[in-house]
């Protein structure tokens, strides 16, 4: 009988279903054995209750509070490059969220569309501008994506969304940074970024997936703040692009 009504439920719906048995499963399982497998139901709860719900709310409260906050700044960075960039203030880009689904990331646009004679973008470092590099130097082209956050697409805290091209790239075990949700800064972004390999930086998104907690959470957002404000760490490479992944 159960069978039977399971298969008569929509697609979309079975997979929302799956997708969050999977969810619960793996972060019931990292919970469980965090603290040297001596966590306690309560503390097992409460971080369970943090990521279904509190987690969302602390984004939504934080996201709109300091959109407002940071609005004048935001209204005369995008004057500046809508002048600057021809009419073209934002950068839009598609990236793999939550479960791998898609969706739009939102940035400041830092850099021209300037093409070499074969039709091919230049180099990084010839197409960004004046105005780019100020903003990147301070991480102020993410502003935008804190729209991102009050649309549900990211979070505050997370891993960072990376190409939609590296999905099948993946291993089992760096896929399980796709098991929540994408953010503005991460564990990753506050232990080196750009400066730290690709391997290095997956190991710390499985970490921070692993044990995810409000506590992680106002650490991540304190020192990306103190590393923002002594431009060190977050920001480490102004002047050349991550390599690209390849895979393992």
């Amino acid at each position: 009988m159960k069978s039977f009504f399971i298969k008569w439920i929509p697609i979309p719906i079975k997979q929302n279903y799956r997708d969050k048995f999977k969810e619960f499963e793996f972060l019931t399982r990292s919970f469980a054995k965090s603290k040297n497998h001596l966590a306690s139901k309560t503390q097992l709860v409460n971080k369970m209750m943090y990521h279904a719900f509190f987690k969302r709310l602390l984004d939504l409260v934080v996201a709109l509070s300091g959109f407002l906050i940071v609005l004048p700044i935001f209204i005369l960075i995008g004057v500046c490059l809508f002048i600057s960039n021809h009419g073209k203030p934002f950068f839009f880009q598609k990236r793999p969220g939550k479960n791998g689904r898609i969706f739009s990331i939102i940035k400041f646009k830092t850099m021209n569309d300037k093409k070499d004679i074969q039709g091919n973008l230049l180099p990084y470092d010839q197409r960004i501008t004046k105005t780019g590099s100020f903003l990147r130097k301070y991480s102020l082209d993410e502003i935008p994506q804190l729209w991102n956050v009050i649309k549900g697409d990211m979070s505050l805290v997370g891993p960072r969304p990376l190409l939609v091209e590296y999905l099948p790239l993946y291993n089992e075990e760096q896929k399980k940074r796709h098991l929540v949700k994408p953010g503005i800064t991460g564990w990753a972004q506050v232990n080196g970024r750009n400066a730290i390999s690709w391997e290095q930086k997956f190991v710390l998104d499985t970490y921070y997936v692993e044990n995810l907690s409000f506590l992680l959470d106002i650490k991540i957002i304190m020192l990306t703040i103190k590393r923002v404000l002594k431009k060190e760490g977050v920001n480490s490479s102004e002047n050349l692009n991550m390599p690209l992944f390849t895979g393992n």
